[in-house]
C-alpha cells in the first residue's frame, strides 16, 4: 500500500559521526529512498546546512555567536543541497528545496501555500527536501527545530508515518552511553512524563537536536495521527525494512483520529469573521461535507485566505468551524455562485469550495 511517508535526517546521521557530510553514507540513504520513491511519496527533511558551511571554509575558529551560525548555515545550506541534488540524480529522481521557518507552518495563508507547493511537487514525482531557514531563525535555530518541524511537516503533508533517523537505535531506558543495562523501548504507547525525562541531549555537538526535541517531534505527530518512528541512521537498509513494517528502532503509537488530530492543530488560530449559508448549505454541514460558494448568503468581518471562521444558519445557530480557501472580499464577490465560475469572476482559483471538509469541525 502506497504512503506518504516524512524522513527526517540528522547532522550526526549525515555526518556518519564524523566532521562533514559523509557522501558515500549519504547516497546509501539515497539509494534506499529511491527503492520507496518507486511505491511511496517520499519527503525529505535535512539538517546539516552549519556543519556543510563549516567544512566548505575549511572548519575555522569562529565566535560562538547566533551570527556567525547563521552565517555557517547561509553558506552550507547551497552545499548541503547541491550533494543531495548530485546524488538524487544519480538515480534519476528530481528533488525540489524548500526552506522553512515554524512562522510559515503557524502562519494561515502561509501553511497553505507552503501545503500548496509540497503536493505539487509530489504529484510530479518530485522529492521535497525541506530544511529550518536557520540563516533567518532565531530561537528555533537553538533548539533543534528540525525535528519539531519535520513533525509539522508531515501534518502539512497527511503523511501516514515520520522517520526520525539519528545516531542513537531508539530511545532506551537511560542513557545508553552511560548506563549499560538500559533497555530499548521498542513501542512506546504514550509519551509520559517519566518518557520525556529520561530523553537526553546531543551526543556529538555538531546538531542543534537531541532526544529531546524528538519526543517533541513524536508528540506533535502522534497527536495529529502520524505513526512515529525514531531509529538508527546507520542501520542497514532501516529505510527500506521501516517502510515495509518491521520492528525497528522506538514506534510512538498514534495518539489520536488522524483527521480530528490535525483538526486539533489546525483549529488553534483564532476566529475571525462568520458566514451565514442557506438551508441546502446547512444539510451538507451536517452531512459533513465541504461548503459551497453557492450555499453561502452573508459574509461578515475581515479575514484573510487560510483564517478561522464560524459558520451559521439564517436562524444564527453556529454550525461549524473551518478555514477558509478564500478571503472576505473574495467571498463577497462569488457567493450565491456556483464553483465553475469562481475562476471567471475572481480571475484566479484557490479551489471549488469555500471551506473543505477536511479543515472544518461541525457541532
Amino acid at each position: 500500500m502506497s504512503k506518504t511517508i516524512v524522513i527526517k535526517f540528522g547532522t550526526s546521521t549525515l555526518t556518519h559521526g564524523g566532521k562533514s557530510l559523509s557522501r558515500p553514507y549519504m547516497l546509501e540513504l539515497v539509494k534506499q529512498i529511491a527503492k520507496l520513491h518507486q511505491h511511496h511519496r517520499v519527503i525529505v527533511v535535512t539538517s546539516g546546512a552549519a556543519a556543510a558551511g563549516r567544512d566548505y571554509l575549511g572548519h575555522p575558529e569562529l565566535p560562538k555567536t547566533l551570527a556567525y551560525k547563521q552565517m555557517l548555515a547561509a553558506v552550507g545550506q547551497s552545499q548541503l543541497i547541491r550533494t543531495w541534488e548530485n546524488l538524487f540524480d544519480i538515480y534519476g529522481i528530481n528533488i525540489g528545496q524548500i526552506l522553512l521557518t515554524r512562522a510559515d507552518i503557524d502562519d494561515r495563508e502561509r501553511f497553505l501555500n507552503a501545503r500548496d507547493t509540497l503536493n505539487a511537487l509530489l504529484e510530479q514525482k518530485i522529492i521535497p527536501v525541506i530544511n529550518e531557514n536557520d540563516t533567518v531563525a532565531t530561537e528555533e535555530f537553538k533548539v533543534g527545530d528540525n525535528d519539531n518541524l519535520s513533525a509539522l511537516v508531515a501534518i502539512l503533508a497527511q503523511a501516514d508515518q515520520l522517520y526520525l533517523l539519528t545516531d542513537q537505535e531508539g530511545l532506551f531506558t537511560a542513557d545508553p552511553r552511560k548506563d549499560p543495562s538500559a533497555t530499548l523501548l521498542s513501542v512506546v504507547e504514550k509519551i509520559t512524563p517519566e518518557i520525556r525525562q529520561i530523553a537526553g541531549g546531543s551526543s556529538t555537538g555538531l546538531g542543534t537536536g537531541g532526544m529531546s526535541t524528538k519526543i517533541i517531534a513524536a508528540d506533535i505527530a502522534t497527536r495529529s495521527g502520524v505513526e512515529t518512528i525514531i531509529a538508527s541512521g546507520s542501520r542497514e537498509n532501516v529505510l527500506v525494512d521501516l517502510a515495509n513494517g518491521q520492528a525497528i528502532g522506538s514506534k510512538f503509537v498514534v495518539q489520536s483520529d488522524r483527521l480530528e488530530g490535525r483538526k486539533q492543530w489546525l483549529f488553534a488560530a483564532p476566529q475571525v469573521g462568520s458566514i451565514v449559508v442557506d438551508k441546502g448549505a446547512e444539510t451538507a454541514l451536517l452531512q459533513h461535507k465541504s461548503l459551497l460558494p453557492v450555499g453561502i448568503l452573508e459574509v461578515k468581518g475581515e479575514f484573510a485566505r487560510g483564517e478561522l471562521v464560524k459558520v451559521f444558519n439564517t436562524e444564527d445557530k453556529p454550525l461549524a468551524l473551518g478555514l477558509v480557501r478564500y478571503g472576505d472580499e473574495a467571498l463577497r464577490r462569488i457567493k450565491g455562485q456556483k464553483s465553475a465560475g469562481i475562476e471567471h469572476i475572481l480571475g484566479y482559483e484557490f479551489g471549488t469550495v469555500a471551506i473543505h471538509s477536511d479543515e472544518m469541525v461541525v457541532y
